[in-house]
């Protein structure tokens, strides 16, 4: 266990395939394996005030005349916000980081959008982190209508006081499922191009069973 101290692991994959599920529950073990203070969770893009922020704009499905390459600077934006003020200090501490989304996603969602090329992101990536890339991406992989059929509307748009607030569908995830069909190959895709640093985890079983495959990979050598 003392070989994941200072590791940087994302859970990645498309909507509705469990990843905050994942995410949470792999803190939860390496806290009781490490010790309580010994992992950190965070979510993309957010973990920060201002970070937070970015994700309110983001995710607005009144924000229907954004462009995609502005959609990909805010993500960074938040992004390195996040290195800055939680990520990138944890890890110097000698904490596991376990990150709820990461640049994985932008080459997912954005790549082709605009005519985006992974080497533009992965560019203003390398500047938003730091050049800190994660040690293992763990991408959660299940068919577009199962996890399709699990996104329940959580954005909460805004409403004066009086009125009572209303939960919606985000931005991303009121796009036509031919999109998130692309998104999950683009997955598919930067984990069949660098497996070394990519494990592929079938997210559609029980969270115990998934559970089990994710620590099993970062458990191992």
């Amino acid at each position: 266990m003392s070989s994941l101290a200072g590791r940087f692991i994302v859970l990645d994959g498309s909507e509705g395939c469990g990843k905050s599920t994942q995410a949470a529950m792999l803190r939860d073990r390496l806290e009781q394996e490490l010790g309580p203070t010994r992992a950190l969770l965070v979510r993309d893009p957010g973990a920060t005030r201002i970070g937070d922020q970015v994700r309110q704009i983001l995710l607005n499905p009144d924000h229907r005349e954004m462009g995609m390459r502005c959609e990909m600077l805010l993500y960074m934006a938040a992004r390195a916000q996040m290195m800055a003020e939680r990520t990138l200090p944890a890890l110097a501490e000698g904490k596991v980081v376990v990150s709820d989304r990461f640049v994985s996603s932008t080459l997912a969602y954005q790549l082709g959008g605009d005519g985006l090329t992974a080497d533009e992101i992965r560019r203003v990536a390398d500047i938003a982190i730091k050049g800190r890339w994660p040690d293992l991406t763990i991408i959660l992989d299940m068919p577009v209508g199962q996890s399709a059929a699990r996104v329940r509307p959580k954005f909460t748009l805004p409403f004066p006081e009086e009125f009572q607030p209303r939960k919606v569908k985000d931005r991303i995830e009121q796009r036509p499922p031919e999109y998130h069909e692309q998104v999950r190959r683009n997955y598919l895709a930067q984990a069949e191009a660098d497996p070394s640093r990519y494990r592929v985890i079938d997210a559609a079983r029980s969270p115990d069973a998934v559970h089990a495959d994710v620590w099993k990979a970062i458990s191992s050598p």
